[in-house]
Formats: C-alpha cells, sequence, structure tokens
C-alpha cells in the first residue's frame, strides 16, 4: 500500500554531469556544499567493473544495478537490460506516483535515441533539446530545463522528479578542467538552488517531507575528457538532505553515511562507498560523456 496523508513524502534527485569532487567548496559550489552541512556531501568511488562513461555510470545511479545487470557500457544503450531493472522515476510511476523527468540535451536518457530512453517511464517527461552544438547551447539548454522544472516543482510537486542538467559535463569535454569549468560548475550550482527555491515556494512543503539529492556520474581530467581510472575521473559524489527534520544518512566529517544515488530506493551496486574523511577530494587536477 502507498503511504498517503501525513505519511506523504517527496523526493527530488538533481543529476549534474561530470563534475569533479575536488571542485565542490564554497566558492564555486555554495548550495552543493551547504549539503555537507545540513545533511551529507560525499565521494563515490566508480566500481572497476564500470566504465567511467555517462551512460554506464547514470544506468548505475537510475537502477541500482552494476553493468553486469543494466547491461550499459557506454554512451550508445542499446542492448540494454533495462526491462528487468527499470529505473527509479519508471518504478514510481509504475506504482501510481505522479513523476517528472526533466532533461537537458542528452537524448539517450530520454527519448527513444542511441538506445533510449534510459528512463522508461514517467507521468510527465520534459526534454529540452540543444539548439545548436556549443557551449553557449548547452548552457541554454540547462537554463531552459532549470526553468520548466522549477515550475512544475513550484505549481504540482510530484512525488518524484529527476532533473538532469549537462553543460559542465560538455564544457570539461570542450575546455578542460580550468577557469570555464569552474564557471560551468558555479552556474549548475546557482541551478540547483532554484529548484530547492520552488520546492520552498510550495505553502505546503514543509509538511511534504521532500528529501533532495544531488549527485554526478563522473569526473574530468585537467586536460578534459574520462574514460580512464585517475582519482579525479572514477570518483563521483552524491549529496542529500531531508526537510523532516532528519538527514538522509549520519553526516560523518562532512560524508555520508551511505550515499543512495538513487534516491533511497536502493543502494548503487556499481559504485563504491568511499570512507568517512575530511570531505574534500584527494585527487589531483588532472582528467565523456
Amino acid at each position: 500500500m502507498l503511504p498517503s496523508g501525513p505519511t506523504l513524502r517527496h523526493v527530488l534527485v538533481i543529476g549534474v554531469d561530470g563534475v569533479r569532487f575536488d571542485l565542490l567548496g564554497p566558492e564555486v559550489t555554495p548550495v552543493i556544499w551547504g549539503f555537507g552541512r545540513d545533511g551529507f556531501l560525499g565521494p563515490v568511488p566508480i566500481d572497476e567493473t564500470t566504465p567511467t562513461w555517462s551512460g554506464p555510470c547514470w544506468a548505475t545511479i537510475a537502477t541500482g544495478r552494476g553493468v553486469d545487470g543494466h547491461g550499459i557500457t557506454g554512451n550508445d544503450l542499446t542492448g540494454h537490460r533495462l526491462a528487468e531493472y527499470p529505473d527509479f522515476v519508471t518504478l514510481a510511476t509504475r506504482a501510481g506516483l505522479p513523476t517528472l523527468l526533466a532533461v537537458s540535451g542528452w537524448p539517450p536518457l530520454a527519448v527513444a535515441e542511441d538506445g533510449g530512453p534510459l528512463f522508461a517511464e514517467a507521468a510527465r517527461r520534459e526534454f529540452v533539446p540543444v539548439a545548436e552544438v556549443s557551449l553557449e547551447g548547452w548552457d541554454a539548454a540547462d537554463e531552459a530545463t532549470t526553468a520548466r522544472a522549477a515550475g512544475i516543482l513550484a505549481e504540482e510537486g510530484p512525488r518524484l522528479s529527476f532533473v538532469y542538467l549537462g553543460a559542465v559535463d560538455i564544457t570539461g569535454h570542450a575546455v578542460g578542467a580550468g577557469a570555464a569549468y569552474r564557471a560551468a560548475a558555479r552556474a549548475a550550482d546557482e541551478r540547483v538552488g532554484r529548484l530547492l527555491a520552488a520546492v520552498r515556494s510550495r505553502p505546503e512543503s514543509a509538511q511534504e517531507g521532500w528529501t533532495t539529492v544531488v549527485v554526478t556520474d563522473h569526473g574530468h581530467l585537467d586536460r578534459g575528457g574520462h574514460d580512464g581510472r585517475e582519482p579525479e575521473v572514477a570518483t563521483a559524489w552524491a549529496a542529500a538532505r531531508a526537510r523532516t527534520g532528519h538527514p538522509p544518512g549520519r553526516a560523518v566529517a562532512g560524508h555520508p553515511a551511505g550515499a543512495d544515488c538513487s534516491a533511497g530506493a536502493r543502494r548503487p551496486r556499481g559504485h563504491r562507498r568511499e570512507p568517512a574523511g575530511d570531505g574534500r577530494g584527494r585527487g589531483s587536477r588532472r582528467r565523456g560523456r
């Protein structure tokens, strides 16, 4: 039986593609960094069997299964086993919950292209294509996706939402993990803040018990790109907090007691948990979708 009335809970998952863990901090990503104070924020090392590409990493985040389960090894999802291991938005939709999928730019997450969609079912599906293949085009797609999702969150408050932003990863591929990459991460962080503000704007938000998860899939080398096992590439991260009076996990020195990237539905089997530490990545500042 599904919960109702005072037990009603809402979950917002925000995926920001390709953000290095050692980039997170109060200067570049103050909103995401704040999760370490109010909930938890910590690294999620990518399992050695999972290629450090967006396709398999997002599939693991979405399904809670590793490559041996979902069958995705690259950015073309053809040959997947998602019918056997569906994503968390699909499961919530099939359970009769109001759901939102809002995706910027990358087709196989949301539409039938390159073996997609990874997210098979959603009560409401918003896909914003990139009008021109450029950094400006991707930034515009992220902005439009944020605006659409914020409006839906504020007005409708779906029980489960997944919002994907892709411009940071594209910037890393195009120009490396330098000043422009940091600026893209700062813009993504501001958009995360706007999504959180949309939730807070709901008169009933305090009673709805919102849990918010922000997660990335992989990092980047200094020169840009990713497909190896360097710490700055193979360290993803997850942040979460709940407005229920209790954080979604016990925070220890800025690290999670356990980071479940699929918003509490299940633990991803293609990512390993990191032991508690100081809350910052130790990878060197080097090395797509």
